[in-house]
C-alpha cells in the first residue's frame, strides 16, 4: 500500500488560483466583513433600543435619553449599511431641478409660462399631462395644456393623476386650454389649416399673443412645423426653418447641434448656410460657446469632397464672416466634440437621428451579452451597473427630450412621437432654457442682418 500524502506536500501539489480569483476572494471577504459589522451594529442598535425602551417606565429621563442615543446609533448603522453596500441610483431628473443641481425652492416669480400641444404625441394626452405635472415640480416652469377637455380627464383617471393635476391647479401651476379635434399623428400637415382650434395650433398661438413663451409638441412633424410657420411666421431672411437636435459626444460636458435633422428634404446651399447661423445663435447663447465650431457633414475633410450642394455651401460658409467654419465634418466626427454646430439637409440629418436613437439600446444589449456569466458575472455587473446607467442616460433621447424648430418667430420645441414622462420633462427644461437666454432677441437680430448680405446658391 503506497504511502500517503503528507498535508504540506498536497498543498504543494495543488495549483494556486489565479490573480483574478484571489482578488474576487478578498473582495468578498471584505464586504462580508464590513455587511457583518453593519448587521451586528444594526442588530446591538434595536436591542439597545429595545432596552432602552423597557427601561423607560423605570428609569424615566435617562432611559429616554439612552433610547435616543440607541436609536440614533441604529438609524445611523443602518444608514452607513445603505451607503456602502448598496449603488445609489440616481433619480432621472434630480439634474433637471432649478440650478441644476435641485438645490433650492422654485420661486413663483421666476416661474415662465410654457404652452403644450397635450394631443400631440402617439399616448398622448395621458404621458404628456405626467410629464407636464412632474416639469412644474422641478422646473420653474408654469404650463397652459391645451387639450380637449374629455380626454385629460379620462387619461388623469386611467394614470391616477387626478390629485397631482388638482393640486397643480389650485397651485395656479397649470391650466387647462380646451380645444377641438385634434391633428392625428397620420394626417397631412396641411390639416392644420382647416382644423383651426386643434391643441397645436391654439398653442401656438398662445405663444403670439404672448400668454406663453415658448411651445412643445410631440405631435406630426410636419404639421408641428406648418402651424409655426402658419401661426408664427417664418423669420424675416430665413427662407425655411431647420430642426436641430442635440447630440452627445464623447465630452460628458459638452454636446453637438445637429441641424437640420427633418424639416427639409431638398435643400439649396443658401439653406445650410443659414442653418448654419441658427445654430450658431443658439449655440452660443444657450450652450454657452463663445465662438461655435461649424462643421459641414459631408464624405470626407476636403474642401473639394461631396456632391453639387456640400461644394456649393462649402464655399458659402468659408466666405461667411459671422461664422467660425471649421470645415467638413465626416460621420465618424459627429460625436467627436471637434464641432459644435453640424449643419445638413433634411433627409441625411432625419436619418442620423434615427441611427443614433438605436445606439444606446443596441450598445447596452451588446454589453450584457457578453458580460460574464454566473457568480463573477453577477459580481462584475454589479460593479458596472452604475456606469451602464450613465452611458444610457447619454445615449437615450429620452434624456434630451425634443429638438428645436429655429428660424420661425418663437421658440418651439418638437418631442419624439413616442414621448414618454421623463421626455416631456427634458422637453420644457430645454424650451425653458432657450426662452429664458434670450435667443429670439438675436434671432431677430440676425433678420435684420440678412436683409443686407446678398445671399446666392
Amino acid at each position: 500500500m503506497p504511502p500517503k500524502d503528507s498535508d504540506s506536500e498536497l498543498r504543494q501539489r495543488r495549483p494556486k488560483p489565479s490573480r483574478a480569483m484571489r482578488r474576487l476572494v478578498v473582495w468578498y471577504r471584505r464586504n462580508a466583513t464590513v455587511t457583518s459589522l453593519v448587521d451586528t451594529a444594526t442588530s446591538s442598535a434595536s436591542t439597545a433600543a429595545s432596552a432602552a425602551s423597557a427601561a423607560a417606565s423605570v428609569a424615566g429621563s435617562m432611559a429616554s435619553a439612552a433610547g435616543s442615543v440607541a436609536s440614533s446609533a441604529g438609524t445611523m448603522a443602518g444608514s452607513v449599511a445603505g451607503t456602502v453596500l448598496q449603488p445609489l441610483m440616481s433619480y432621472p431628473r434630480r439634474r433637471l431641478q432649478a440650478g441644476g443641481d435641485g438645490s433650492g425652492p422654485i420661486r413663483d416669480r421666476d416661474r415662465i409660462w410654457m404652452a403644450v400641444d397635450g394631443m400631440g404625441g402617439d399616448h398622448a394626452p395621458g404621458p404628456i399631462l405626467e410629464g407636464c405635472l412632474a416639469a412644474v415640480r422641478c422646473l420653474p416652469v408654469k404650463i397652459r395644456f391645451v387639450a380637449e377637455a374629455a380626454a385629460v380627464q379620462q387619461a388623469a383617471a386611467a394614470l391616477n393623476l387626478e390629485d397631482g393635476l388638482r393640486e397643480s391647479l389650485q397651485a395656479g401651476l397649470l391650466q387647462l386650454v380646451a380645444s377641438g379635434p385634434s391633428v392625428g399623428m397620420d394626417e397631412e400637415a396641411t390639416v392644420v389649416r382647416r382644423k383651426r382650434d386643434a391643441s397645436i395650433n391654439m398653442a401656438m398661438d398662445l405663444v403670439k399673443s404672448g400668454e406663453a413663451a415658448a411651445v412643445y409638441s410631440a405631435g406630426n412633424s410636419g404639421a408641428v412645423m406648418a402651424s409655426a410657420i402658419f401661426r408664427l411666421s417664418r423669420l424675416k431672411g430665413i427662407d425655411r426653418p431647420a430642426i436641430g437636435a442635440l447630440f452627445p459626444t464623447k465630452d460628458p460636458g459638452r454636446q453637438v447641434l445637429v441641424l437640420d435633422v427633418g424639416a427639409n428634404m431638398d435643400c439649396k446651399a443658401v439653406y445650410l448656410q443659414q442653418f448654419a447661423l441658427l445654430g450658431s445663435i443658439y449655440s452660443r447663447d444657450v450652450l454657452g460657446i463663445p465662438q461655435p465650431r461649424i462643421g459641414l457633414l459631408n464624405i470626407g475633410e476636403e474642401a473639394c469632397k461631396g456632391n453639387e450642394l456640400t461644394l456649393k455651401a462649402y464655399a458659402l460658409l468659408a466666405a461667411e464672416k459671422r461664422l467660425r467654419f471649421a470645415g467638413n465634418c465626416e460621420g465618424r466626427d459627429v460625436l467627436s466634440g471637434r464641432f459644435d454646430v453640424v449643419v445638413c439637409d433634411g433627409y441625411t440629418g432625419n436619418v442620423l437621428l434615427k441611427f443614433l436613437e438605436s445606439v444606446g439600446s443596441v450598445l447596452l444589449d451588446v454589453l450584457r451579452a457578453e458580460l460574464p456569466r454566473g457568480r463573477r458575472g453577477k459580481v462584475g455587473s454589479a460593479f458596472l451597473r452604475s456606469n451602464l446607467v450613465r452611458i444610457k442616460k447619454r445615449l437615450d433621447h429620452a434624456e434630451h427630450g425634443g429638438a428645436l424648430l429655429l428660424g420661425v418667430n418663437g421658440v418651439c420645441v418638437i418631442g419624439h412621437g413616442s414621448s414618454k414622462a421623463l421626455s416631456v420633462v427634458s422637453a420644457l427644461r430645454l424650451a425653458h432654457l432657450a426662452a429664458s437666454h434670450g435667443v429670439m432677441d438675436d434671432l431677430h437680430k440676425l433678420s435684420s442682418e440678412e436683409r443686407s448680405v446678398p445671399a446666392c446658391g
